[in-house]
Order: C-alpha cells, then structure tokens, then sequence
C-alpha cells in the first residue's frame, strides 16, 4: 500500500477553501495510508484527536519551506515509510521535494489553487514556482483557465494534472433545512437571494449591492443574504445605508463549513459576480461556491473571473454575466431568474444532476488515488 507524507500550511481547524479541499481528499484516503504535517491553528488539538490518521504540528502558525520543516519532513517521511508526498498547496511548501526525494520518496506531487497563477506572473516568484515544479513528478491545477496560465510559464518542467475540488452532494442538498436560517435572520416569504463568499472586492458584493434596488424595483419583497467576513465589510455595509438598503441586506456573517447548506437553501438564486483585478493577479481560480450552490438547487450568476466560468454551464446552469463590474448587467441576470421561478428551478436541477456527475467527491477522491498511485 502506498503510504503518504501530507505537507501543508492549509489544513483545518483553519477556515478556508484550500483547507475544506487538503481535508477532503485525505478523508477518501485509507488512515493508515497517511501522515501529515501541518501548521498550527486555535483549536488544533481538538481538532485532531478526531482524525483517524496521524497529524503532526510544527510549533508556528504558518507552515514554510525551512531547514526545521525540511527536518520534520524527512523525519515523518523515513519513520512512517512514505514513498509518496503530497503538497497541500506546492507554493511554496514544494520547495522541499528534492529533500524528500534525497531521503528515499520516489513520487512527489503538489496542488495548485489560484493563487500560484499570481506567481507565474511575477518574474521572481515565477522562477521559483519553475523551482517547485522541477521537483515534483506531478504539479495538478483546479481549473482549464489555471492550466493556461501556469503551463506556458512552467516550461514542461513536470507533468500537469487535472485535480479540481469536489461537492460533497450528500450535504449539500436541496433538502437542506433552510427554516431555521430564514428565520434567524427574518427573510420572510420573498425571493432571496444568496452570496456565499469572503468580502473582498473581487467577490463583487459591491456590485450586487449597486444593483440591487433595481431588483427590489421587481421584487420589492426580495432579500440579499451575504455570507461570510472579510476586510470588505465596513464599506459594503456603509454602502446599503447610504443606499436605504438596511432592511433588505442582510449581513450573516461567516458561517461555520457544517452549517453552510442549509445557507445555500435558504436561496432561490446564488450569485457571485466575481472580477478580475491588479492585472491578472487577483483572479478566482474556480470558484466552488458556484458548485456547491447548484448541487443545492440553485441557478447561479457567476462572474467571469479566471476559472469561474468553468463552475457554470452559461444558460442551463445559471448564467455568466459578460461584466461582472456592471451592476446593470448582474441585477438584470439576478432579476430574470426571479421573475421566471420554472425557469430558475429548471437550471437548480440541472445543476444539481452535473454536480453530481462531475463534481463530487467520490469521483475527484479517484482521481486523486490515481495520482498517488501511478
């Protein structure tokens, strides 16, 4: 059986989506096939107790390529006999894989996420993400759109995989209670509609916010739902003020991952009109939020950021609004989903059915396998 050392700074109890996707795919793994090495986060040990696989944690908060983590890995590495490594994020903790492979792990393999297409993008930090990848047997990216930023800077320095997170269907459900939600925060009977996300400028509350009395022109009964923290906030929340918009906005705040489906219920459609910004470096790499709203059921109005459109099939899934910085276009898209419900429920169903077919996690945990096991 193939044994596994699991390197990375992204690992739970830590909140995030990197995180939600390292911890999925060892859940899929066999126990006793893995050992990892983490940073540490509030709430670690309690966390960890609950593993059914060893977790080991470097006293800091931020996991980084050092001679002392270079050490740790080695050790793990030759006590629990792994003859793979797995990077959780390969930037730039996979600047230790000529180590591990000095020290008798044969094949070495690193995710990317989004951010890395950041990296290539920079000539110092592209040389070094040249660096990892020279390291590693298989470098795997989440998105078509990641493959084409990061291949052509890369040089064929190692092979490139497919490896996008996954849905859990079985949670994320339209039988999701959404009462008690909707009552929690008093949606009433109208339309809602739901935003999932950090609160970053990218994520495009703003624009929804801009939007949005065009809708409540509508549907003047209808509920904006944001979900999530972030530095964002205070200037969105001003903006619904000055706007009158207090009592039709509602703030959430973050939420923990167990609780988050019955979030998505709660809507009628999710919407994320996600923009690139700073030239390419501030870009979604795929956006899951999009998939785990269809597979509760919901249409979706996504973006056109980096890998986002990937997450949508434009007009049978949800629609991909062509400027995402407009809040015309995003309250128009918005809007012709409230105003046809068939039309709405017909998309949430089809969404659900392609989750469930591409995006989840029984067919990515296979994937993955494959690529520990060549």
């Amino acid at each position: 059986m193939t044994r596994t050392l699991v390197v990375t700074n992204d690992f739970p109890p830590r909140q995030g989506g990197i995180q939600t996707f390292v911890a999925a795919l060892l859940d899929r793994r066999p126990p006793d096939s893995l050992v990892v090495l983490a940073s540490r986060s509030p709430g670690w040990e309690r966390y960890d107790a609950a593993l059914p696989y060893r977790v080991v944690r470097q006293r800091t908060p931020v996991l980084l390529p050092t001679p002392a983590t270079a050490r740790a890995a080695v050790r793990l590495a030759a006590e629990h006999r792994c003859d793979t490594a797995f990077f959780g994020a390969a930037a730039p903790l996979g600047l230790l894989a000529p180590g591990l492979r000095a020290a008798g792990v044969w094949h070495l393999v690193g995710a990317t996420h989004g951010h890395e297409t950041g990296w290539v993008a920079l000539p110092g930090a592209r040389q070094v993400m040249r660096r990892i990848a020279g390291g590693l047997d298989v470098l795997t990216y989440i998105s078509d759109y990641t493959r084409s930023r990061l291949e052509p800077a890369l040089g064929g320095r190692t092979r490139l995989a497919q490896l996008s997170p996954g849905v859990d269907v079985d949670r994320f459900t339209p039988a999701a209670d959404c009462v008690p939600v909707r009552r929690r925060h008093g949606l009433g009977e109208g339309p809602v509609v739901v935003c999932v996300s950090r609160l970053v400028p990218r994520k495009g509350q703003d624009v929804l916010v801009a939007g949005w009395p065009r809708v409540l022109d509508r549907h003047p009964g209808a509920r904006l739902l944001l979900v999530g923290g972030g530095p964002d906030e205070a200037r969105l929340r001003r903006s619904v003020a000055a706007a009158g918009l207090g009592s039709s906005v509602v703030f959430a705040g973050p939420v923990a991952p167990a609780h988050l489906p019955a979030y998505y219920a709660a809507g009628d459609v999710f919407a994320m009109p996600c923009r690139t910004r700073r030239g390419g470096l501030d870009v979604e790499g795929l956006g899951m939020v999009y998939l785990e709203a269809a597979a509760c059921g919901l249409p979706v109005v996504a973006g056109t950021s980096g890998g986002a459109p990937e997450a949508v099939r434009d007009g049978e899934t949800g629609t991909v609004v062509g400027d995402p910085r407009s809040p015309e276009a995003v309250s128009a898209a918005v809007t012709a989903l409230l105003d046809d419900p068939a039309r709405a429920r017909a998309m949430g169903a089809a969404g659900r059915a392609w989750v469930e077919q591409r995006w989840s996690w029984t067919t990515i945990a296979d994937t993955f396998a494959g690529l520990l096991e060549p």
